[in-house]
């Protein structure tokens, strides 16, 4: 690692080092702070969109979709938390190829602690900006999230 890695005065502000020095970071302390949970972050990202989804469950196919990831990961994790107890997936009720994925009472608890984190997290993080600018921000970069989307699809 270099000594500083800061990029060198008056260099321009690039989107894609930003977002992922930002995600990265944001990453690596979340994944330390749930540690002892037994949870990874995008177990937890699980957690919540089966949390905040359908109350039946939600399909592998959506939760990929959800996850901006790609299936054999989603699958794989998915397999190590039915495991653990946290999730189960049972058939689709109309569609054979589907599975819908719940989360199950262990993964309430667990997702219950980890969301504590998260808030916490979320708050020191969202400190960096004035209170003003703080829903501001979440917008703006939800409209970058949904731009860089779009362009995934053209």
């Amino acid at each position: 690692m270099p000594d500083d890695p800061s990029p060198a005065p008056n260099s321009p502000r690039r989107l894609p080092p930003l977002l992922r020095r930002a995600w990265y970071s944001l990453n690596q302390v979340f994944r330390q702070r749930i540690a002892h949970l037994g949870l990874t972050p995008d177990q937890y990202s699980i957690l919540r969109w089966l949390s905040e989804g359908d109350p039946r469950g939600l399909t592998q196919q959506t939760i990929t979709y959800l996850m901006a990831s790609d299936p054999n990961t989603i699958t794989s994790t998915l397999q190590r938390m039915e495991k653990s107890g946290l999730i189960s997936r049972n058939a689709h009720e109309s569609d054979k190829r589907a599975r819908r994925v719940r989360i199950e009472a262990a993964g309430r608890r667990i997702f219950a602690q980890a969301f504590d984190v998260a808030k916490a997290l979320q708050s020191e993080t969202l400190d960096a900006l004035p209170k003003s600018r703080r829903e501001r921000f979440l917008k703006d970069l939800e409209l970058i999230a949904d731009a860089c989307a779009a362009a995934q699809q053209k």
